[in-house]
């Protein structure tokens, strides 16, 4: 059993230790996909925001997911305005990938229903 801290607080600001991240979370590159990235992606029912932690044939896993309700202006949110209203999962999604409409990088957590 490991008595490393997984989280580091320095000055107020929480770090979490690199060795304790899950190796499918680490950064790499999956076809088109960066796994370890966020992305806005569109499907044909839902617009999900999330992290991308898993790439298979037929799906992609979502970390620190949310379902984007309402965007306002679609620019102005890609560009990082805060969407309108937000409903966060509490728990990885998957997402099918022939649903996909569309996928864009853009930053951002949104753990907050607004």
């Amino acid at each position: 059993m490991s008595t490393k801290p997984e989280i580091i607080k320095i000055d107020e600001v929480e770090y979490v230790r690199k060795d304790s991240i899950p190796s499918s979370y680490m950064s790499r590159k999956e076809g088109v996909w960066e796994v370890g990235q966020c992305y806005m992606v569109r499907t044909v029912t839902m617009h999900i925001h999330g992290r991308l932690v898993e790439v298979t044939p037929n799906e992609l896993v979502f970390v620190d997911a949310a379902w984007i309700a309402d965007s306002g202006r679609y620019f102005d949110f890609l560009s990082g305005s805060t969407p309108n209203e937000i409903e966060p999962f509490p728990n990885p999604v998957i997402v099918g990938r022939g649903s996909i409409v569309d996928a864009t990088r853009r930053d951002g957590r949104f753990r907050v229903q607004k």
